[in-house]
């Protein structure tokens, strides 16, 4: 979707880091390019381009794309957040549905670290391979949950948890015909690690 530029854009052109912190924020909400173009009404290549800094992005497609990540305009633009508040009431923010899997966020949006209460349906096709930098540690609540790690498979069961690098190549589905349910944390910052893993493609 293309459109012709104005004076607005002038503004967010001036702010070079709005590029990767609109890549940044997406991968952070597990968002493919494909589908967040989607949702922001956009072509995956003008996304792309606004990732990259091919284009700069107006005011309106700066709101949509906050919307879509669960932050705020300020945040985009790399703006100090105000202090946020500590205790998530439940039922305050509205679960958000990707590809399948729902997303209860548990934690405050634009933090280092990440929790999110996720709902897993059977049979559901975003269970893609991924290796991004961080640390990720989850907690089976309900049903039973397949994890492969590398070379390794682990079915979960309830009460089981698993701690790993995001570097590990990693796939999570539901192993239960009746889907799964498990809490997720997912931390930006890689551990010490003597022996590092290679992303792959």
């Amino acid at each position: 979707m293309e459109r012709m530029s104005t004076p607005g854009d002038d503004d967010v052109a001036a702010l070079p880091d709005v590029a990767p912190r609109l890549r940044e924020l997406r991968r952070r909400r597990g968002l493919t390019l494909e589908a967040a173009a989607q949702r922001a009404d956009l072509s995956p290549a003008h996304l792309s381009r606004l990732e990259t800094g091919g284009r700069q992005p107006s005011l309106p497609m700066l709101l949509g794309l906050a919307r879509i990540y669960g932050t705020t305009v300020s945040e985009l633009l790399g703006e100090m957040p105000p202090e946020r508040e500590p205790v998530i009431r439940a039922g305050r923010a509205a679960p958000h549905e990707v590809d399948g899997w729902t997303y209860h966020q548990t934690g405050a949006s634009a933090r280092a670290m990440q929790a999110l209460r996720v709902e897993v349906p059977y049979g559901t096709q975003r269970d893609l391979v991924r290796v991004h930098p961080g640390e990720e540690w989850l907690y089976v609540l309900t049903g039973r949950l397949r994890l492969s790690l590398g070379d390794a498979t682990h079915e979960l069961d309830p009460g089981d948890s698993a701690h790993f690098d995001s570097l590990t190549p990693h796939r999570i589905s539901a192993a239960s015909h009746g889907g799964a349910e498990f809490l997720f944390v997912h931390t930006l910052l890689q551990s010490p690690d003597p022996h590092p893993h290679h992303p792959h493609s």
